[in-house]
């Protein structure tokens, strides 16, 4: 049974999560269905963009509790990551939206609930139904968010709106999750605005769109340590750098600084 469905044209893949009648919740075969599709899409050499929406009335509106937990020993199974990616399935199947080399823009109507805002949230852009309802659900339940939420909402919403989110399952609606960086634009028909902004993108060449998305994702995920030890060493270079010392003169001075030029980074 197809869960998720894809129609490919002019270079753009329209993705629908499709169980309309649960408000798509997410089931296990959901789940690994999203990940199958995600990696066909990118061997397909002529995608340029994709757009994720959800059949009927809601984006998604999570985790199908009562279905995926019928199959205890199927969840355990799921939950063990893959040695070579470091995800498990769950987290796969919105990371996987990440590893394409193509534009990826999630179009939000009616609800989108715990893995549904997970889903979302892993894609590049977000367009959503001003109405629509946004909630780091899991907390209602006792959880977290572990389909990779935790990485994305830091990103977008810094960390301190992330732990408010996750701690207090707050229920927000489209225009508040766009005032807090979750949602890029808004929009009445949010699939023919985010298909709009994808033809777009494929005015642009592609190996610049797949290089701009490869170092964000990169440069995002580093670890804490390695961002500390960049930042060690920026710092140094700075504190010994003329251009620094003449800005540091010219604050105490209130005067206008007159820089040197830079020097070529090696």
């Amino acid at each position: 049974m197809d869960l998720v469905t894809c129609v490919v044209d002019g270079g753009i893949a329209q993705v629908r999560l499709d169980r309309p009648d649960k408000l798509n919740a997410l089931t296990l075969d959901t789940l690994h269905q999203l990940t199958a599709l995600a990696r066909r899409l990118g061997e397909d050499r002529s995608l340029r963009a994709v757009v994720i929406a959800g059949e009927g009335d809601a984006f998604c509106a999570g985790l199908d509790f009562a279905t995926v937990l019928a199959r205890p020993a199927r969840v355990a199974a799921s939950f063990v990551p893959s040695p070579w990616r470091g995800t498990n399935a769950f987290q796969e199947a919105c990371w996987s939206w990440r590893r394409l080399p193509v534009p990826v823009i999630a179009a939000v109507h009616g609800h989108c609930l715990g893995g549904g805002l997970q889903i979302a949230l892993a894609a590049d852009f977000r367009v959503a139904d001003p109405a629509s309802t946004w909630s780091v659900l899991e907390g209602k339940w006792g959880l977290i968010p572990d389909m990779t939420g935790m990485r994305s909402l830091a990103e977008l919403v810094g960390l301190e709106t992330a732990k408010r989110l996750v701690m207090t399952a707050e229920l927000i609606d489209g225009r508040r999750a766009h005032e807090l960086g979750l949602v890029g634009a808004l929009a009445d028909d949010p699939v023919a605005e985010a298909t709009a902004f994808a033809r777009q993108l494929t005015g642009r060449s592609p190996d610049a769109l797949a290089a701009a998305k490869r170092l964000f994702t990169r440069s995002w995920t580093a670890s804490a340590r390695r961002t500390f030890a960049r930042e060690r060493l920026e710092q140094a270079l700075l504190l010994m750098a003329r251009n620094t010392a003449i800005a540091r003169r010219a604050a105490f001075e209130k005067s206008t600084p007159d820089f040197r030029p830079r020097a070529r980074w090696p």
